[in-house]
């Protein structure tokens, strides 16, 4: 048995965060729920106490200053320890972003518990979020507020989780991937990408090698030639503000970039494209499809 009081609301409201349900429980001796399944996320944290938590066959045995989270529909267990129950509080939340923003906590299936000195805040802001607890704009608009502010207080109270090193590697290079797409318009270099990653050059050059069998460099230059093709092939842009708005100060230097990775300068492209379906064309739109893929499968 446990002593709760939770709150959920009937429908969840749109947006890229909102919040489904929250509550705080002080439960009995080996009081357990599941194995089950949530259609949304859930985040507990202990108060005080202690538990288990079982997921993916994995057992964690968490007390106060932990938290773990349940992605939806996946089948979790946790139960109250026998002689020192634990007292928690959640939240559950859906949202276009709410699985990004996990990822951005370092949490998933396969790392599912933090911990936290925020203890009182956390519990601060459950509470707030109990306290607006009927339907209209502000009440929906503070408790959603509330549930950011939980999940910024576990971003800067997190300690450090355990990840191989192969989960740390593939961090670093999607943070480095989105900053290039991000920002491959400004004429950035190498170092800023390694300084943005908080990596030295020549550890980012290795992580590219092993994912992407590229450096750094190649794969800049590679992204901001294909998205100039695109440019070249859908726009009639001057080859010269293609350039700027590939990253190019130098119309000279982009025209030398470019003949060295497809053959030609932007302007006999550009001609090329307009031909028609030649066997060329077809070729130079795979690779270009190609390289687009293998940066959204990277992503995932």
């Amino acid at each position: 048995m446990e002593n709760a009081y939770k709150l959920e609301f009937a429908e969840e409201q749109a947006g890229s965060l909102s919040l489904s349900c929250c509550g705080c429980s002080k439960t009995e001796p080996l009081h357990s729920f599941g194995p089950a399944l949530k259609p949304h996320f859930l985040i507990h944290f202990v108060l005080n106490g202690k538990g288990m938590f079982s997921t993916g066959n994995k057992e964690y045995f968490l007390e106060a200053g932990h938290g773990f989270l349940i992605e939806p529909g996946e089948l979790a267990f946790y139960q109250a320890d026998e002689k020192d129950p634990w007292t928690y509080v959640w939240v559950g939340f859906g949202g276009s972003a709410a699985k990004e923003y996990m990822e951005k906590l370092g949490l998933s299936r396969k790392h599912p518990v933090f911990s936290s000195e925020k203890q009182d805040e956390l519990y601060a802001c459950v509470r707030n979020m109990m306290e607006h607890n009927t339907s209209g704009v502000a009440n929906d608009l503070r408790r959603n507020g509330e549930l950011a502010v939980f999940l910024s207080l576990i971003a800067s109270g997190v300690s450090a989780r355990e990840t191989d090193e192969e989960d740390r590697a593939n961090a670093y290079v999607r943070k480095a991937v989105n900053f290039i797409q991000s920002n491959y318009c400004n004429p950035i270099k190498v170092t800023d990408v390694a300084d943005f990653v908080c990596v030295n050059r020549s550890y980012l050059y290795t992580l590219f090698e092993n994912s992407l069998n590229m450096s750094p460099q190649k794969f800049l230059s590679t992204y901001r030639i294909t998205r100039a093709a695109e440019l070249l092939q859908t726009t009639e842009i001057p080859v010269e503000s293609i350039a700027l708005s590939c990253g190019y100060n130098d119309a000279l230097v982009f025209t030398k970039a470019f003949r060295q990775m497809k053959g030609m300068s932007p302007t006999a492209y550009r001609r090329e494209m307009k031909k028609g379906e030649t066997r060329h064309n077809r070729e130079q739109l795979l690779q270009i499809e190609s390289f687009i893929r293998q940066i959204r499968e990277l992503n995932q």
